[in-house]
Order: structure tokens, then C-alpha cells, then sequence
């Protein structure tokens, strides 16, 4: 039965306790239409100022995740385990992390989304393999993870509804940048996947929705939290974001970045991250799961995942020949010195407005378009030499992009 909805928010407005069952009823009946729109953005509000605990959190995450559809597995399967990243500039860590775990024999069910803002979507990025096919059902889902140990797919009609429905009201009443409510919309999509482990890569910088460590800190504490109310065992590990992940931004770009990793090569700093959580999520060490990429274990699972979903394996290695923009061009150095800063935030607006990402979530992107060879902090350059290439639509973009970068690194003698 629904609670006076009314009472319940003027309840939490005064920073009272919610009871579980209270909380469910009223998910439950915004889910289905009882709950109006303007009375769910009041209590959105209320938490958005109040706050909850670990409990009310919980409560929260267990009724979004219980609003639709569910993983389900059988009872002797291997481990289930994944990673969530709270988003960054040049992230393209599942790519290759999804392929390795499913390499340990863990199971990966992967649930992603796209891209929004300068936030760059893990499925924008498989779609830049043609034929890739992110929009599988939960049978379909289920098949191919007790096949292959590893699915790469998107959140369907029927997975967290109530999420989908809540997060599109928090966009538009100003209610996104609550600890709470972003705790519950990430955890109820992770653990619908009913999942063992989870790792969270939680980024802080310019590049990142937590622009300090300490926000990154309180968010993982508060999945850590629920994940421990809800019997998972959940592990943190906090990344700055100050800078673009590897050296490439943008969906066919990063995915051929992507590949590189998978092929043993690659920037350092995106090994070492993919390493750093799947050891802190698998029981493998280190050293064995650096020879899982070395030896091309885990590029051969990622075109097993490829293949199953529609893709060719043949189309990798060809991905920004496939995806080439009109006009690529390289910035040159102003000046000799050292890279001391290589701001993400700017770097990410750059990819934005050249149509690698979506202002709106109706936006097509643009698979061609971003940035690779960028230069890394601590870099030495001579005057003259590449910051970085631009792939872009047209000159005028190009020039856009251009001024951002040149606002973006910083260079001292």
C-alpha cells in the first residue's frame, strides 16, 4: 500500500529516517504511475538536502534494482564480478578490462551506457565497430555470458526502469549532484547484474563529475556502504582525472587505443589502471594477468565478444580507417619546455563541440572525430613538435578544438 506521499516528503525534509518499506512503496509507485512527477521531484529535493544513510541508501538502490528485469544465474557459476567507472576523459578501461576478467574465468556482465557531456559512453565507443550490437535482451544476455564468461551490452526497457525514470527527473530539477541518489542510480544498474564483486574506478579533476578527491571519497564510501547492506563485495579505487586517460579521445580512437592494450602495448598509464582493477577484483596476480594481455589471451576473448554481437574481428585493426575524419591535423608546440598540465575538463569540452559526445541524450555522435597522440605531463617538447592530432568534421572545428587545446597544456620552461 502507498504512503501519504506528501507525509513522506515533508518527513525527509526535516531530515527524518525513512523506513525500507516506506522507500520501496515509493519507488514502486512512481515506477507505475501512482507517484507523480512533481511529488517525486519534491522528494529528490529533500534528499538532494538532507541526505540519506546507509540503510535509506539501500533501501533505495534495492527498489530501483527491483523495479524490472534481473541477471540470473545458475547455481554453480564461477564468480560474477565487473567495474563501474564514474566517467573521465578518455576512459576506455572496459574494453579491455571486460575481455580479461572473462579471462580468469570469472563471468563479466557488462551493463554500460553512453556518453553525455564531455563523459565519453563505453557503448558510443562499441559502436564505433560496425555491426557491433549493443541492444541485447536479458535471454540473449544470459546465453552469451555462460558461452563466453563476458557481455558488453546497454540497460534495456525493462532493466532498472525506475532509474531510468528517476535519473531523467534529477536531470531537469537540478537533483543530480546528490551522493544518495547517484549512489542508488549507479549501484541498483550494477547489482541487478546480481554480481559477487564489484571494483569502482571513482575519478577526481577537472575531467570528472567529483572534481575533488575528497566528493570521490564520500561517493565511494557510499557505495562501499550499500554494497556491504546488500551482500556484495564492493572495492574502490580512486584515479585522478586531471588529465585524459592513454592518449586518444574519442570513440573509434579510443577503441583502436583500446586494442593496442589488448595487444600488450598501448599507453602505460591505461595498462597500468586495467591492471590495478582486475587485480583488486580477481584473484589472479598481477604477473598473470600482465601475461593475459602479453600473449593475446584476452584480445582473442575480446573477438570472441566482437564476433558474438555481431561485429568482425577483420574490422579492429581498421577501425580509424574505417572512421576517418575530413581533416586531421596536428597542433605544433608553441614553446620548448615540459608538459605541466594536460587539463581534461578542456580536453573533454574539445571533444564535445567537435560531435565525439552528446549534449542531449538524443544526439548522435560522430564515431570519426577527437584527439590522439596527445602529450603527457612530465613530457619534454620542442617548439614546433605535436601536442597532439585533431581529427575533425570541418576547419572551422578544427579551430575550435585548436583554441582548447592551446588553453588545455600548459607547457614551462
Amino acid at each position: 500500500m502507498l504512503p501519504h506521499v506528501p507525509t513522506l516528503i515533508g518527513r525527509k525534509r526535516d531530515g527524518e529516517s525513512l523506513a525500507s518499506g516506506e522507500i520501496r512503496a515509493l519507488i514502486e509507485g512512481y515506477t507505475q504511475g501512482e507517484v507523480p512527477d512533481y511529488q517525486m521531484s519534491a522528494f529528490a529535493m529533500a534528499v538532494y538536502f538532507k541526505g540519506m544513510n546507509a540503510v535509506e541508501t539501500a533501501a533505495l538502490t534495492q527498489a530501483m534494482l527491483e523495479s524490472g528485469e534481473t541477471f540470473t544465474h545458475p547455481a554453480d557459476h564461477p564468480p560474477v564480478i565487473d567495474k563501474h567507472s564514474t566517467g573521465g576523459i578518455g576512459d576506455k578501461v572496459s574494453l579491455p578490462l571486460a575481455p580479461l576478467l572473462a579471462c580468469t574465468g570469472a563471468w563479466v556482465p557488462m551493463v554500460s551506457g553512453r556518453g553525455l557531456g564531455i563523459t565519453g559512453g563505453t557503448l558510443d565507443k562499441l559502436e564505433s565497430i560496425p555491426g557491433f550490437k549493443v541492444g541485447l535482451g536479458l535471454e540473449d544476455a544470459q546465453q552469451q555470458l555462460a558461452r563466453l564468461g563476458v557481455v558488453m551490452m546497454g540497460q534495456t526497457a525493462s532493466f532498472c526502469p525506475a532509474d531510468r525514470k528517476l535519473y531523467s527527473l534529477r536531470d531537469v530539477t537540478g537533483t543530480v549532484a546528490s551522493i544518495p541518489l547517484i549512489t542508488a542510480s549507479i549501484m541498483s544498474k550494477k547489482l541487478a547484474e546480481s554480481l559477487d564483486r564489484l571494483v569502482l574506478d571513482v575519478k577526481y579533476g577537472s575531467g570528472a563529475f567529483m572534481k575533488t578527491k575528497e566528493d570521490a571519497t564520500a561517493l565511494a564510501d557510499s557505495m562501499i556502504a550499500v554494497g556491504k547492506e546488500m551482500g556484495v563485495d564492493v572495492q574502490a579505487c580512486l584515479n585522478p582525472m586531471s588529465e585524459p586517460l592513454g592518449r586518444a579521445v574519442g570513440n573509434a580512437l579510443e577503441v583502436a587505443e583500446a586494442i593496442d592494450c589488448l595487444n600488450g602495448a598501448g599507453p602505460a598509464d591505461l595498462r597500468e589502471l586495467v591492471l590495478d582493477l582486475a587485480e583488486t577484483v580477481t584473484s589472479k596476480s598481477r604477473k598473470e594477468l600482465a601475461r593475459l594481455l602479453d600473449d593475446g589471451t584476452a584480445r582473442a576473448k575480446f573477438d570472441e565478444l566482437v564476433a558474438a554481437q555481431g561485429g568482425s574481428p577483420a574490422d579492429l585493426e581498421n577501425l580509424t580507417t574505417i572512421h576517418t575524419a575530413p581533416l586531421i591535423e596536428e597542433v605544433p608546440a608553441p614553446d620548448t619546455g615540459t608538459i605541466t598540465t594536460v587539463d581534461a575538463g578542456l580536453i573533454g569540452q574539445a571533444a564535445l563541440q567537435l560531435g565525439a559526445g552528446r549534449a542531449r541524450a538524443t544526439d548522435p555522435v560522430d564515431f570519426s572525430v577527437g584527439f590522439d597522440q596527445l602529450v603527457k605531463c612530465g613530457e619534454s617538447v620542442h617548439q614546433g613538435n605535436p601536442l597532439c592530432r585533431i581529427h575533425a568534421r570541418t576547419r572551422v572545428d578544427f579551430e575550435m578544438a585548436e583554441a582548447l587545446i592551446d588553453q588545455a597544456i600548459v607547457i614551462e620552461p
